[in-house]
Protein backbone atom coordinates (compact mmCIF):
# COMPACT_ATOMS: atom_id res chain seq x y z
CA UNK A 1 0.00 0.00 0.00
CA UNK A 2 1.15 3.29 -0.77
CA UNK A 3 1.56 5.76 1.88
CA UNK A 4 -0.35 9.14 0.94
CA UNK A 5 -0.56 12.60 1.89
CA UNK A 6 -3.22 15.61 2.43
CA UNK A 7 -1.75 18.74 0.27
CA UNK A 8 -0.26 21.80 2.46
CA UNK A 9 -2.84 24.53 2.54
CA UNK A 10 -1.58 27.79 4.44
CA UNK A 11 -4.66 29.09 6.20
CA UNK A 12 -4.62 32.44 4.24
CA UNK A 13 -7.70 34.68 4.15
CA UNK A 14 -7.40 35.12 0.40
CA UNK A 15 -8.27 31.35 0.35
CA UNK A 16 -12.34 32.55 1.02
CA UNK A 17 -12.65 34.71 -1.76
CA UNK A 18 -10.79 32.32 -3.95
CA UNK A 19 -13.07 29.77 -3.18
CA UNK A 20 -16.46 32.13 -3.15
CA UNK A 21 -15.19 33.29 -6.82
CA UNK A 22 -14.77 29.49 -7.78
CA UNK A 23 -18.35 28.22 -6.40
CA UNK A 24 -20.55 30.55 -6.15
CA UNK A 25 -19.16 33.21 -8.51
CA UNK A 26 -22.69 34.42 -9.51
CA UNK A 27 -23.42 35.22 -6.13
CA UNK A 28 -23.73 38.82 -4.92
CA UNK A 29 -22.60 41.72 -2.75
CA UNK A 30 -24.70 43.93 -2.20
CA UNK A 31 -24.22 47.49 -0.93
CA UNK A 32 -26.48 49.99 0.18
CA UNK A 33 -26.56 53.64 -0.65
CA UNK A 34 -28.89 56.66 -0.90
CA UNK A 35 -29.86 56.40 -5.04
CA UNK A 36 -30.04 52.58 -4.57
CA UNK A 37 -28.13 49.48 -3.81
CA UNK A 38 -25.27 48.53 -6.08
CA UNK A 39 -24.31 44.97 -6.91
CA UNK A 40 -21.09 42.72 -8.18
CA UNK A 41 -20.80 39.21 -7.93
CA UNK A 42 -18.29 37.24 -6.25
CA UNK A 43 -16.12 36.92 -9.24
CA UNK A 44 -15.87 40.45 -9.88
CA UNK A 45 -15.23 41.06 -6.29
CA UNK A 46 -11.97 38.75 -6.17
CA UNK A 47 -11.20 40.70 -9.82
CA UNK A 48 -11.28 44.11 -8.77
CA UNK A 49 -9.42 43.27 -5.12
CA UNK A 50 -6.61 41.25 -6.75
CA UNK A 51 -6.42 44.22 -8.72
CA UNK A 52 -6.57 46.42 -5.51
CA UNK A 53 -3.42 44.58 -4.40
CA UNK A 54 -1.50 45.72 -7.31
CA UNK A 55 -2.58 49.32 -6.59
CA UNK A 56 -1.12 49.38 -3.06
CA UNK A 57 2.12 47.58 -3.39
CA UNK A 58 2.48 50.40 -6.74
CA UNK A 59 2.03 53.32 -3.47
CA UNK A 60 5.06 51.51 -1.33
CA UNK A 61 2.84 49.23 0.69
CA UNK A 62 4.60 45.62 1.26
CA UNK A 63 4.03 42.62 3.49
CA UNK A 64 3.99 43.22 6.76
CA UNK A 65 3.29 47.34 6.53
CA UNK A 66 0.28 48.92 7.96
CA UNK A 67 -2.63 50.21 5.84
CA UNK A 68 -5.67 51.97 7.23
CA UNK A 69 -8.98 52.52 6.45
CA UNK A 70 -11.37 54.93 8.01
CA UNK A 71 -14.61 53.26 5.97
CA UNK A 72 -18.20 51.99 6.43
CA UNK A 73 -19.31 48.68 5.30
CA UNK A 74 -19.22 48.45 1.37
CA UNK A 75 -17.73 46.99 -1.66
CA UNK A 76 -14.92 49.04 -1.79
CA UNK A 77 -13.81 48.31 1.50
CA UNK A 78 -13.93 44.80 0.72
CA UNK A 79 -11.83 45.33 -2.08
CA UNK A 80 -9.45 46.93 -0.26
CA UNK A 81 -9.57 44.11 2.56
CA UNK A 82 -8.70 41.36 0.74
CA UNK A 83 -6.52 43.12 -1.72
CA UNK A 84 -4.25 44.41 1.27
CA UNK A 85 -4.40 40.70 2.71
CA UNK A 86 -4.40 38.80 -0.24
CA UNK A 87 -0.32 40.34 -0.14
CA UNK A 88 0.12 40.14 3.35
CA UNK A 89 -0.38 44.35 3.69
CA UNK A 90 -2.04 44.21 7.41
CA UNK A 91 -5.60 45.53 6.90
CA UNK A 92 -5.91 48.47 10.11
CA UNK A 93 -9.68 49.26 10.60
CA UNK A 94 -10.69 52.45 11.89
CA UNK A 95 -13.71 53.40 13.76
CA UNK A 96 -15.02 56.89 11.54
CA UNK A 97 -16.79 58.09 14.94
CA UNK A 98 -13.99 58.51 17.02
CA UNK A 99 -12.17 61.63 17.96
CA UNK A 100 -9.50 62.84 15.51
CA UNK A 101 -6.62 63.10 18.46
CA UNK A 102 -7.57 59.29 19.45
CA UNK A 103 -7.30 58.26 15.54
CA UNK A 104 -4.23 59.98 15.29
CA UNK A 105 -2.54 58.13 18.24
CA UNK A 106 -3.41 54.95 16.50
CA UNK A 107 -2.09 55.81 12.76
CA UNK A 108 1.13 57.36 14.83
CA UNK A 109 1.47 53.65 16.72
CA UNK A 110 1.03 51.82 13.61
CA UNK A 111 2.69 53.90 11.12
CA UNK A 112 0.11 54.30 8.42
CA UNK A 113 1.55 56.02 5.24
CA UNK A 114 -1.53 55.02 3.32
CA UNK A 115 -5.12 55.41 4.29
CA UNK A 116 -8.51 54.77 2.50
CA UNK A 117 -11.56 56.79 3.45
CA UNK A 118 -15.07 56.53 2.55
CA UNK A 119 -17.20 59.61 0.53
CA UNK A 120 -18.05 62.55 3.38
CA UNK A 121 -14.87 61.92 6.03
CA UNK A 122 -12.78 64.67 4.02
CA UNK A 123 -12.65 66.86 7.02
CA UNK A 124 -11.37 64.14 9.60
CA UNK A 125 -9.39 62.96 7.13
CA UNK A 126 -7.86 66.77 6.72
CA UNK A 127 -7.55 66.97 10.64
CA UNK A 128 -6.12 63.82 10.68
CA UNK A 129 -3.74 64.56 7.93
CA UNK A 130 -2.38 67.86 9.91
CA UNK A 131 -1.51 65.55 12.92
CA UNK A 132 -0.20 62.53 11.37
CA UNK A 133 2.19 63.54 8.30
CA UNK A 134 3.59 60.09 7.59
CA UNK A 135 0.73 59.47 6.04
CA UNK A 136 1.51 59.59 2.04
CA UNK A 137 -1.31 58.55 0.02
CA UNK A 138 -5.26 59.14 0.76
CA UNK A 139 -7.82 56.47 -1.10
CA UNK A 140 -11.22 57.73 -1.52
CA UNK A 141 -13.34 54.76 -1.32
CA UNK A 142 -16.33 54.66 -4.26
CA UNK A 143 -19.96 54.09 -2.46
CA UNK A 144 -23.10 54.26 -4.15
CA UNK A 145 -24.90 57.59 -4.73
CA UNK A 146 -21.85 59.61 -3.03
CA UNK A 147 -20.05 62.22 -5.40
CA UNK A 148 -16.49 61.91 -5.56
CA UNK A 149 -14.54 64.82 -3.86
CA UNK A 150 -10.95 64.42 -4.39
CA UNK A 151 -8.88 67.12 -2.52
CA UNK A 152 -5.86 68.74 -2.95
CA UNK A 153 -3.44 68.27 -0.25
CA UNK A 154 0.30 69.97 -0.32
CA UNK A 155 1.83 66.76 1.43
CA UNK A 156 -0.19 63.63 0.56
CA UNK A 157 -1.53 62.49 -2.64
CA UNK A 158 -5.45 61.86 -2.83
CA UNK A 159 -6.54 59.19 -5.38
CA UNK A 160 -10.05 58.15 -6.37
CA UNK A 161 -10.13 54.84 -5.81
CA UNK A 162 -11.62 53.84 -9.69
CA UNK A 163 -8.95 55.91 -11.13
CA UNK A 164 -6.34 54.45 -9.03
CA UNK A 165 -7.20 50.83 -10.05
CA UNK A 166 -6.86 52.13 -13.47
CA UNK A 167 -3.47 53.58 -13.22
CA UNK A 168 -2.00 51.40 -10.86
CA UNK A 169 -4.18 48.37 -10.07
CA UNK A 170 -2.48 45.08 -11.61
CA UNK A 171 -3.05 41.24 -10.85
CA UNK A 172 -0.88 39.59 -8.03
CA UNK A 173 -0.21 36.51 -6.66
CA UNK A 174 -2.44 35.97 -3.36
CA UNK A 175 -1.28 33.84 0.00
CA UNK A 176 2.83 34.27 -1.08
CA UNK A 177 3.45 33.89 2.35
CA UNK A 178 3.53 32.33 5.91
CA UNK A 179 -0.37 31.85 7.34
CA UNK A 180 1.09 33.18 11.13
CA UNK A 181 1.79 37.07 9.15
CA UNK A 182 -0.37 39.61 10.26
CA UNK A 183 -3.33 39.85 8.73
CA UNK A 184 -5.12 42.76 10.65
CA UNK A 185 -5.07 45.34 12.77
CA UNK A 186 -7.71 45.90 15.25
CA UNK A 187 -7.74 48.78 18.57
CA UNK A 188 -10.05 47.69 21.32
CA UNK A 189 -12.84 49.89 22.95
CA UNK A 190 -10.66 50.33 25.91
CA UNK A 191 -13.30 48.78 28.01
CA UNK A 192 -10.40 46.81 29.81
CA UNK A 193 -8.16 50.16 30.04
CA UNK A 194 -6.50 52.42 27.61
CA UNK A 195 -7.00 51.01 23.70
CA UNK A 196 -4.34 48.37 22.96
CA UNK A 197 -3.43 47.34 19.36
CA UNK A 198 -4.55 44.15 18.27
CA UNK A 199 -3.24 41.98 15.27
CA UNK A 200 -4.57 39.16 13.91
CA UNK A 201 -2.75 36.11 11.88
CA UNK A 202 -4.09 34.62 9.02
CA UNK A 203 -4.64 31.45 11.18
CA UNK A 204 -6.08 33.16 14.03
CA UNK A 205 -8.71 34.77 11.45
CA UNK A 206 -8.89 32.14 9.19
CA UNK A 207 -9.95 29.90 12.39
CA UNK A 208 -12.51 31.76 13.66
CA UNK A 209 -14.24 31.99 10.56
CA UNK A 210 -14.88 27.84 10.41
CA UNK A 211 -15.90 28.45 14.00
CA UNK A 212 -18.55 30.91 12.34
CA UNK A 213 -19.34 27.89 9.99
CA UNK A 214 -20.33 25.61 12.88
CA UNK A 215 -23.58 24.43 12.97
CA UNK A 216 -24.58 25.41 16.76
CA UNK A 217 -22.64 28.81 16.15
CA UNK A 218 -23.74 30.54 13.09
CA UNK A 219 -24.02 27.95 10.74
CA UNK A 220 -24.26 29.70 7.76
CA UNK A 221 -25.04 28.21 4.28
CA UNK A 222 -24.99 29.21 0.64
CA UNK A 223 -28.62 29.99 0.88
CA UNK A 224 -27.83 32.58 3.04
CA UNK A 225 -28.02 36.31 2.83
CA UNK A 226 -26.36 38.06 5.29
CA UNK A 227 -27.05 41.62 6.62
CA UNK A 228 -23.67 42.96 7.96
CA UNK A 229 -24.35 45.20 10.58
CA UNK A 230 -22.05 45.20 12.46
CA UNK A 231 -18.83 47.57 11.09
CA UNK A 232 -16.00 45.88 9.77
CA UNK A 233 -13.86 48.16 12.26
CA UNK A 234 -15.01 46.44 15.27
CA UNK A 235 -13.40 43.64 15.68
CA UNK A 236 -12.89 42.54 11.93
CA UNK A 237 -16.70 42.63 11.71
CA UNK A 238 -16.66 39.88 13.73
CA UNK A 239 -15.34 37.81 10.67
CA UNK A 240 -18.28 37.68 8.72
CA UNK A 241 -16.41 39.55 5.69
CA UNK A 242 -14.74 36.14 5.88
CA UNK A 243 -17.90 33.72 6.59
CA UNK A 244 -20.17 34.76 4.15
CA UNK A 245 -17.35 34.14 1.05
CA UNK A 246 -16.11 30.76 2.87
CA UNK A 247 -19.91 28.88 2.46
CA UNK A 248 -20.88 31.35 -0.70
CA UNK A 249 -23.93 33.61 1.25
CA UNK A 250 -24.91 36.78 -0.10
CA UNK A 251 -23.69 39.53 1.83
CA UNK A 252 -25.59 42.52 2.24
CA UNK A 253 -23.70 45.97 3.64
CA UNK A 254 -25.31 49.04 5.01
CA UNK A 255 -22.37 51.38 4.50
CA UNK A 256 -23.17 54.08 6.55
CA UNK A 257 -26.92 54.17 6.92
CA UNK A 258 -28.27 52.15 9.69
CA UNK A 259 -31.04 53.92 10.75
CA UNK A 260 -34.54 51.59 11.11
CA UNK A 261 -36.39 52.51 7.73
CA UNK A 262 -32.70 51.95 5.85
CA UNK A 263 -32.06 48.29 7.51
CA UNK A 264 -35.89 47.62 6.90
CA UNK A 265 -35.90 48.10 3.65
CA UNK A 266 -32.90 46.42 2.83
CA UNK A 267 -33.45 43.31 4.70
CA UNK A 268 -37.30 43.58 2.47
CA UNK A 269 -35.52 44.37 -0.73
CA UNK A 270 -32.83 41.44 -0.49
CA UNK A 271 -34.71 39.20 1.68
CA UNK A 272 -31.78 38.71 3.74
CA UNK A 273 -32.39 35.71 6.47
CA UNK A 274 -29.20 36.53 8.66
CA UNK A 275 -28.20 39.46 10.68
CA UNK A 276 -25.53 41.11 12.90
CA UNK A 277 -24.73 44.11 14.70
CA UNK A 278 -25.51 45.24 18.52
CA UNK A 279 -28.35 46.04 20.35
CA UNK A 280 -29.02 49.61 19.55
CA UNK A 281 -29.52 48.94 15.35
CA UNK A 282 -31.91 46.26 15.92
CA UNK A 283 -33.78 48.71 18.93
CA UNK A 284 -33.86 50.97 15.78
CA UNK A 285 -35.28 48.61 13.13
CA UNK A 286 -37.73 47.58 15.80
CA UNK A 287 -38.88 50.86 16.73
CA UNK A 288 -39.33 51.82 12.54
CA UNK A 289 -41.63 48.63 12.22
CA UNK A 290 -43.44 49.56 14.98
CA UNK A 291 -44.57 52.98 13.71
CA UNK A 292 -45.01 51.75 10.66
CA UNK A 293 -46.61 48.63 11.11
CA UNK A 294 -43.65 47.19 8.49
CA UNK A 295 -42.44 43.62 8.97
CA UNK A 296 -39.61 41.41 7.81
CA UNK A 297 -40.84 38.14 6.85
CA UNK A 298 -37.39 36.42 5.69
CA UNK A 299 -35.22 37.37 8.54
CA UNK A 300 -34.78 34.46 10.49
CA UNK A 301 -31.77 34.68 12.91
CA UNK A 302 -29.78 38.09 14.44
CA UNK A 303 -26.51 37.57 15.82
CA UNK A 304 -26.39 39.97 18.76
CA UNK A 305 -22.87 41.03 20.84
CA UNK A 306 -21.23 44.34 21.99
CA UNK A 307 -23.08 44.14 25.18
CA UNK A 308 -25.47 42.21 27.19
CA UNK A 309 -28.87 42.62 26.31
CA UNK A 310 -31.56 42.45 28.94
CA UNK A 311 -34.90 40.17 28.63
CA UNK A 312 -37.14 42.41 27.70
CA UNK A 313 -35.59 43.47 25.02
CA UNK A 314 -34.43 40.19 23.63
CA UNK A 315 -38.21 39.21 23.84
CA UNK A 316 -39.17 41.76 22.10
CA UNK A 317 -37.25 41.17 19.38
CA UNK A 318 -37.73 37.87 19.09
CA UNK A 319 -41.53 38.40 19.07
CA UNK A 320 -42.19 41.38 17.14
CA UNK A 321 -39.53 40.10 14.64
CA UNK A 322 -40.43 36.50 14.78
CA UNK A 323 -36.43 35.42 14.88
CA UNK A 324 -34.38 33.75 17.00
CA UNK A 325 -31.63 35.66 18.30
CA UNK A 326 -28.49 34.50 19.53
CA UNK A 327 -26.51 35.99 22.24
CA UNK A 328 -22.83 36.11 22.01
CA UNK A 329 -19.36 37.16 23.45
CA UNK A 330 -16.25 38.19 22.46
CA UNK A 331 -12.86 40.48 22.52
CA UNK A 332 -11.09 41.68 20.35
CA UNK A 333 -8.31 39.61 21.51
CA UNK A 334 -10.51 36.93 20.58
CA UNK A 335 -10.65 37.29 16.72
CA UNK A 336 -13.12 38.46 18.56
CA UNK A 337 -15.74 34.83 18.59
CA UNK A 338 -15.88 34.05 22.56
CA UNK A 339 -19.03 31.84 23.44
CA UNK A 340 -22.36 32.09 21.38
CA UNK A 341 -26.11 30.61 22.33
CA UNK A 342 -26.83 27.89 19.26
CA UNK A 343 -30.40 28.44 17.90
CA UNK A 344 -32.23 25.67 18.86
CA UNK A 345 -30.79 25.53 23.06
CA UNK A 346 -32.36 26.12 25.75
CA UNK A 347 -29.18 28.64 26.90
CA UNK A 348 -30.62 31.09 24.30
CA UNK A 349 -31.13 33.45 27.55
CA UNK A 350 -29.93 36.88 27.59
CA UNK A 351 -28.17 36.09 30.95
CA UNK A 352 -26.06 33.75 29.42
CA UNK A 353 -23.47 34.30 26.03
CA UNK A 354 -23.79 30.45 24.88
CA UNK A 355 -20.65 28.44 24.90
CA UNK A 356 -17.10 28.23 23.53
CA UNK A 357 -16.64 26.31 20.38
CA UNK A 358 -14.05 23.76 19.65
CA UNK A 359 -10.71 25.41 19.69
CA UNK A 360 -11.51 28.08 22.27
CA UNK A 361 -10.89 27.22 25.84
CA UNK A 362 -11.81 28.88 28.80
CA UNK A 363 -11.27 29.02 32.20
Amino acid sequence: MTAGSMQPYALTLDKFLDHAAKWHGGTEVVTNGPGGSTRIDYAGLRARANRMSGALTALGLNAGDNFATLAWNSQAHLECWYGAMGVGIVCHTLNPRLASAHLATMIHQAQNRVLAVSPGLEPLVHALLDLCPMIEHVIMLDEPGHEHIVPTDPVAKFWNQQDLLDRHGAEMIWGAFEETAPAGLCFTSGTTGAPKGVTYTHRSNYLETVHLLHADVLGLRSRDVVLVAVPMFHANGWGLAFAGPATGARLVLPARDQDGASLARLIEDEKVTVAAGVATVWLGLLDHLERTGGSVPSLERILLGGASVPQALMDRIETRLGVIVQTSWGMTELSPLGTVTPASSDLRRSSTSGRPPVGVDLC
